[in-house]
């Protein structure tokens, strides 16, 4: 039993845009600290999530190396190949089976002769019914959505194995018990096929996987030429190759023979099936109808994992063109596999209407106009969301409305309390947008009018507010940015900040009143310059004064000089 469920989270890749949520029909999805994880109790392994993260953050586990371990284990290991392989590989049947073996497979058989005994099994059954309801347990994912999240209808399920369980204990019954099976396909559900540890397919890998094998391993295939004895064992496989394609299995059980009152009716995608036995009563049925239910769209060759590029017309064509006919189709069936598929509901939290209404005032819903069900979140409705909060599984910040809104007050609040001026005009001139400050500075008497407005100045068309329409008209049409300082306008002082909010469409402005500012600073510098003349006055007196002190000095030594020459010469 491998402990990591098939599909998880790359948390680091993950960039909280909730298209996995948005695309899980089951909603298997928990977002914590804006990252998603994969709900593994909850999980029916369809593969959407991969399919659709745009950014490759969900994953599908890889089991190469268990079945690398099968060959270090000397275990003679077996292929139970998909029939979609057609669809995928541009190589013949003995190319193919070249190319596993050298791999390291002791042989290759077709999935498709397991899908052929399920068939001649459930036609057999269908034969022997007057009435009711059954549905296919050829999809794994099918089989857990229905014991998951449908669990009254897990008793119609088909109770036998599906064509690779089949063929896992068809290839053990002719090689030994003791060999290993490994699956190769398009399909993640059958992991968990792999994973119930039932002594049937010991590893499931994807065609995505092998290719990844192949170019690391061989390389160049072009090289492997032994390849003409190769068959696949114990025989081919006939009508079973259709199954991957959608109405395939249905066809084969119209080959093998049913009645003509049996119903056969084809179903694709999880949310089909939904609605297909929303409100049905299986019991009520007048005649046996039998739903091959599939969880991708048009089949298997369209799984998560089918690594090509190719039309679904084209792989369709690769598929049936390779049939093979075989001229008499047993009735009873060789190997059957009894399955057991009861129900295993996931529990649903139930919470009375009180809470649910608390928690959607969390995220701005205080009445159903409010609930805009906008799917934004990636849940249907506002409710789910708010059930889903409740469940611990999602946060406010998923609902793009709320979250909108709460820019939008942040935003205003900002603008609101900044003592500049802030505009915002679009390309017609009209005014989208002006905080408070802009109102006070321009408006003038027309000041409470604008304020007692919801909208405040949203409208009013720029040229008529301010004395210089012609920096917006300059900015919508170049583009750049312009800084204006100390931009006079009749007898006050600006400066303004205009720039590009959206080219060409809107533009913003930045404005502030400097008039006061400016005249406060030249009476700062009148006084500074009165100080600085003053200083200049008492440094020239005190240098003067200075000076004349030093000429009395030198005078006053000098004659002390001569006196004490004179002595001297004396004696």
């Amino acid at each position: 039993m491998n402990n990591q469920h098939p599909v998880y989270t790359l948390t680091n890749e993950c960039k909280d845009c909730y298209k996995c949520v948005r695309h899980c029909p089951v909603k298997a999805i928990k977002i914590e600290n804006d990252h998603a994880s994969v709900i593994a109790e909850k999980c029916i392994s369809c593969g959407h999530c991969v399919q659709v993260c745009p950014t490759n953050a969900k994953c599908v586990r890889t089991d190469l190396e268990k079945v690398k371990n099968l060959f270090i284990a000397k275990k003679d290991v077996y292929v139970s190949l998909a029939p979609s392989w057609r669809a995928v590989f541009e190589n013949s049947a003995k190319k193919m089976i070249a190319i596993l073996k050298k791999l390291g497979f002791k042989e290759v058989s077709e999935t498709a002769l397991g899908a052929q005994e399920v068939s001649i099994h459930d036609a057999e059954v269908l034969n022997n019914m007057d009435k009711g309801l059954l549905i296919s347990s050829a999809c794994p994912v099918v089989v857990d959505y229905i014991r998951l999240y449908k669990p009254q209808f897990a008793k119609y399920i088909t109770p036998i194995g599906s064509p690779a369980k089949t063929h896992a204990r068809m290839l053990k019954n002719i090689y030994g018990n003791d060999i290993a099976v490994v699956f190769i396909g398009p399909c993640i559900g059958k992991k968990n096929e792999a994973d119930e540890n039932d002594g049937l397919i010991d590893v499931s890998i994807t065609f995505e996987e092998l290719k990844f094998w192949i170019a690391d391993e061989i390389g160049d295939i072009s090289q492997i030429k032994k390849e003409n004895d190769y068959e696949f064992v114990p025989y081919s496989a006939h009508e079973g190759t259709l199954y991957p394609i959608n109405g395939g299995m249905n066809e084969t059980i119209r080959k093998t023979g049913v009645n003509s009152k049996v119903q056969l009716m084809e179903i694709c995608t999880i949310p089909a099936l939904e609605k297909a036995i929303d409100n049905l009563e299986p019991d009520k049925l007048e005649v046996p109808v039998f739903v091959e239910a599939l969880a991708c769209e048009s089949g298997c060759i369209t799984g998560p994992c089918i690594a090509s590029n190719k039309a679904s017309i084209s792989s369709i064509s690769d598929v049936m063109f390779k049939l093979k006919v075989r001229n008499e189709i047993p009735k009873k069936a060789q190997t059957v596999v009894e399955c057991d598929y009861s129900p295993k509901a996931v529990s649903n939290s139930r919470y009375s209407l009180e809470e649910i209404q608390a928690t959607l005032k969390k995220i701005g819903k205080h009445s159903e106009e409010d609930e805009l069900n906008c799917g934004g979140c990636g849940y249907s409705s506002c409710r789910e969301l708010a059930v889903a909060l409740l469940d611990g599984v999602a946060e406010t910040s998923m609902c793009v409305s709320y979250m909108r809104k709460i820019a939008m007050r942040k935003a205003a609040a900002m603008l609101r309390c900044m003592p500049s001026a802030i505009v915002m005009v679009d390309n017609n001139m009209n005014i989208l947008e002006a905080n408070d400050s802009f109102m006070k500075m321009f408006a003038g008497d027309m000041y409470e009018m604008f304020k007692s407005r919801p909208d405040g100045m949203t409208g009013a068309a720029i040229d008529r507010i301010v004395d210089f329409p012609e920096i917006f008209a300059t900015i919508l049409k170049t583009g750049k940015d312009l800084h204006k300082e100390h931009y006079a306008i009749k007898d006050r002082l600006y400066d303004i900040n205009a720039f590009t909010i959206e080219e060409n469409e809107i533009v913003g402005a930045v404005i502030t009143d400097v008039t006061q500012t400016e005249t406060t600073r030249e009476k700062i510098s009148e006084k500074a310059r009165e100080v600085i003349s003053k200083n200049i006055s008492i440094v020239q007196e005190i240098a003067c004064l200075l000076g004349e002190h030093m000429v009395e000095t030198e005078t006053l030594l000098n004659s002390i000089a001569n006196d004490y020459d004179d002595k001297e010469g004396i004696k």
